[in-house]
């Protein structure tokens, strides 16, 4: 067989493999689909065409081309694995700091960069074989049999480019390289017309509630701590790979509420986001905008449009961010007009980071009882609070530690090098999935600590978690919704709550429908802005 003849056959199992090994790797095997028609497209055109310096930058600029398809490809998987949701360049190209921050927590620095590297090195390698392979070369026998392999793929194509499009698509038969290109494309004007969109949305909302003629009068005097509770969504209640830790760790919170005289309810809401961003959750929640991709989030931080923290502050509060998983510059909360700020870098912690949770939760807890509420501030408390030790990759698990021993955080020394290394928890998704529900059942425990400790009758505690964790996690098609647990010493907090659908107990009403995020700020605002309503009757905004 001449050697030009061997080249365009491995260039087109190569091109083949490239452009379908990310389809087979979302649905776990190869198949069902084998021939990429573009890969008959492109090694027919090389076999055909003649040597030349123009002939060989094509096949270049074209085995370039074909890789970053193929990478493309496979950013798509891991966004539909880890997003619940296809890639989309317009968007995500600025989560790529978040990713190698992620890989540098989990992995640690030297090998999160070195495996960068490898991707790096490994991309232009196969590139440049592929160039390679697909640059005509002077052949001295075979000429026509090799134009005559060119013009059969090229044929070949066309006969089932016509069939696939006419008569209906083959599962045996793919155009992906076409079919991520035109996707990109798509989402690009899409995101072009949602600055329309979003504009004509934040037209038709309220703007704010200064006009109302009691902002917030139910909470005056009451610390108002509102909780995020990382990736702790439905699926931890119900799905039975998690519910035999989840469910005792809830009626354990129902227990020890009732016996510290403390009231409980609980509902749900729909996270805009699934596995990740936790931000657009936050200001979803906050803004009462439904804030589901990144350019809303920027388009709202630039309007200008108030928040709950605005609410907040008119109502006579002190606002207050703790959020320990925030360790870069965050222009954001400057915008959002919080009083006080504290991140990872503002806040004395003296232990360790835990892999990618940069400080447990229960010193997070401590943080805002000991720092925040203890200030000398005569003001009441509205604080955000972000709770990550259930964040991936859920390794190690820490004990709950007497609350008094919490100090500066160096009591948690001795769990920086325990447990589990990530990637070799990560070998076995079995054991990565109870991690996960270990981490959720840890959250929850610390909160119930804080709470039978530190709530009473002058604060109202809402802990919600910010999304639902991945699909991996999950399954595909799992619900969006997360559960809201309020706390309260005065049972009259909660009863704007049991108006809205929300149950008493630790667990949601699993017939009542989730409201989404973004109809929290202006159901609760004018909740709580109405005098309070007389035992036995309901607010007169129960339900917008």
């Amino acid at each position: 067989m001449p050697v030009r003849i061997l080249s365009l056959l491995i260039a087109l199992v190569l091109v083949n493999v490239l452009l379908l090994a990310p389809q087979w790797l979302l649905a776990g095997r190869p198949g069902p689909t084998w021939i990429a028609l573009e890969a008959c497209l492109v090694v027919g055109l090389f076999a055909v065409l003649p040597r030349g310096r123009w002939s060989a930058v094509l096949a270049t600029v074209t085995a370039l081309a074909l890789v970053l398809l193929s990478v493309l490809a496979f950013a798509d998987v891991a966004a539909r694995e880890i997003l619940a949701r296809p890639l989309n360049l317009y968007l995500d190209l600025h989560l790529l700091s978040a990713v190698y921050n992620l890989m540098t927590g989990t992995l640690g620095s030297a090998i999160a960069g070195l495996v960068v590297l490898c991707v790096v090195l490994g991309a232009a390698v196969l590139a440049w074989f592929l160039a390679f392979l697909l640059s005509p070369i002077e052949v001295q026998k075979g000429r026509r049999i090799i134009r005559a392999v060119g013009v059969a793929l090229i044929a070949f194509f066309c006969i089932a480019f016509a069939s696939h499009t006419m008569l209906g698509r083959t599962r045996r038969m793919a155009l992906p390289a076409v079919q991520i290109t035109t996707d990109q494309v798509r989402y690009v004007f899409l995101m072009l017309n949602e600055r329309e969109r979003f504009a004509a949305e934040l037209e038709a909302a309220p703007a704010g509630y200064a006009s109302l003629p009691h902002p917030l009068l139910q909470l005056q005097g009451v610390d108002v701590l509102l909780a995020f509770l990382e990736s702790y969504g439905v699926s931890a209640l119900y799905d039975p790979r998690y519910a035999p830790v989840i469910r005792p760790r809830l009626e354990d919170l129902a227990a020890r509420m009732a016996d510290a005289g403390l009231h409980l309810t609980t509902g749900t809401l729909v996270a805009p986001t699934q596995g990740g961003q936790s931000w657009l959750s936050h200001l979803s929640l906050l803004s009462g905008m439904w804030v589901d991709n990144q350019l809303r989030y920027d388009l709202l931080l630039t309007s200008g449009r108030e928040t709950l923290i605005n609410d907040f502050s008119r109502a006579g509060h002190r606002t207050v961010a703790l959020l320990p998983a925030i360790t870069l510059a965050w222009p954001e909360g400057e915008r959002l007009g919080y009083d006080e700020i504290l991140a990872q870098r503002d806040i004395d912690y003296a232990g360790p980071a835990l892999n990618w949770v940069t400080m447990p939760d229960q010193f997070t807890w401590s943080v805002l009882e000991h720092t925040i509420r203890a200030a000398d501030d005569v003001r009441p408390v509205f604080a955000e609070v972000g709770l990550i030790s259930s964040h991936a990759p859920w390794t190690p698990i820490l004990p709950v530690l007497d609350w008094a021993s919490i100090g500066d955080g160096s009591v948690f020394a001795r769990w920086e090098h325990a447990g589990e290394r990530p990637d070799d928890l990560w070998q076995d998704w079995d054991r990565v999935r109870e991690h996960y529900a270990l981490s959720v059942d840890y959250a929850i425990n610390t909160m119930i600590g804080y709470a039978e400790r530190y709530v009473d009758d002058r604060t109202l505690l809402i802990v919600l978690g910010d999304h639902q964790p991945a699909p991996m996690i999950t399954g595909d098609n799992s619900s969006r919704a997360v559960p809201v647990h309020v706390i309260s010493g005065d049972p009259a907090l909660l009863q704007p709550f049991l108006d809205w659908g929300f149950k008493r107990g630790a667990l949601p009403d699993p017939d009542q429908p989730a409201p989404r995020m973004d109809a929290f700020r202006d159901w609760f605002v004018r909740a709580f802005s109405e005098p309070a309503a007389a035992p036995g009757t309901k607010a007169t905004v129960a339900r917008e």
